[in-house]
């Protein structure tokens, strides 16, 4: 039961994150569809904004591997493994989601005339620190 329990908190850090990063960057993906019809020589800062919230599916894919290392030598236990992995995917989720609202709304930002890449890359760093903690977590978890 254990082995099952860790097996499903690997699984659920690299879909959790990987959902957050899916949705985050679809939703900022979304608002810059909309701005390249306003404001198309932006297009860049827009690719940039929106490909923000995929960082988040990165840090899950890290600490998917991290953890797969340790529970299969069995440094960390199957239930370990799950409550990490579990807090790990949900805050990158969370995280991953909340970032592409603000890009999104960055984005719009410049898509009005408004020089707001530099703000909105500050503001979405800061949910961004909490998926980078998560990982931090993975990576002491032992």
């Amino acid at each position: 039961m254990e082995q099952i329990l860790g097996y499903l908190g690997l699984g659920l850090v690299l879909a959790l994150a990987g959902i957050g990063s899916s949705i985050g960057t679809t939703t900022a993906g979304n608002a810059a569809e909309g701005a390249l019809k306003r404001k198309p020589e932006a297009s860049g800062s827009y690719l940039l904004l929106s490909a923000l919230p995929s960082t988040q599916g990165i840090y899950g894919f890290v600490a998917f591997f991290i953890m797969l290392g340790r529970f299969t030598s069995g440094t960390i236990s199957g239930l370990l493994c799950f409550g990490v992995g579990l807090s790990v995917g949900v805050a990158c989720m969370i995280s991953g989601i909340r970032q592409g609202q603000v890009c999104a709304n960055g984005i719009i930002g410049v898509s009005q005339g408004h020089d707001v890449v530099t703000n909105t890359l500050i503001y979405a760093a800061l949910p961004e620190f909490y998926a980078i903690l998560g990982l931090v977590g993975a990576i002491m978890a032992h």
